[in-house]
């Protein structure tokens, strides 16, 4: 599996450099991004531009991933997907709302969360 990392001070871009996610690639994603020690208390923007098609498998990957994210008190997004896969990885997995057009919408929208974190602890 092709990809590329870029880490920030609050967030990690992984940007996947496949045009199919498939369930060979789907399990090595999930482990691949579970297992990166740069996203230890960092937030995940998943760069999907070169994705072209994607299975069963592969949309529950995407979805484990961004809700791990959750589950661990943190954020992410979804960035780059063409209108065709969002729409399909909208309607199968309805609660990911994190799915935006631009790297830099999806870098404000967990940095938005993050904040909105930092102030619920402080009240």
């Amino acid at each position: 599996m092709q990809f590329k990392i870029d880490t920030k001070e609050k967030i990690v871009l992984f940007r996947l450099e496949e045009p199919e996610l498939n369930a060979n690639l789907a399990a090595e994603l999930e482990e691949t991004i579970s297992g990166m020690t740069e996203l230890e208390e960092k937030n995940l923007v998943l760069d999907l531009r070169s994705l072209q098609s994607i299975d069963e498998k592969g949309l529950k990957a995407i979805f484990a991933v961004y809700n791990h994210q959750y589950e661990r008190g943190l954020s992410a997004a979804v960035a780059h997907l063409s209108p065709d896969l969002a729409a399909v990885l909208g309607e199968k997995y309805p609660e990911m709302l994190n799915v935006v057009p631009t790297e830099s919408e999806a870098i404000d929208m967990v940095m938005m969360e993050d904040l909105e974190r930092e102030l619920d602890l402080g009240e």
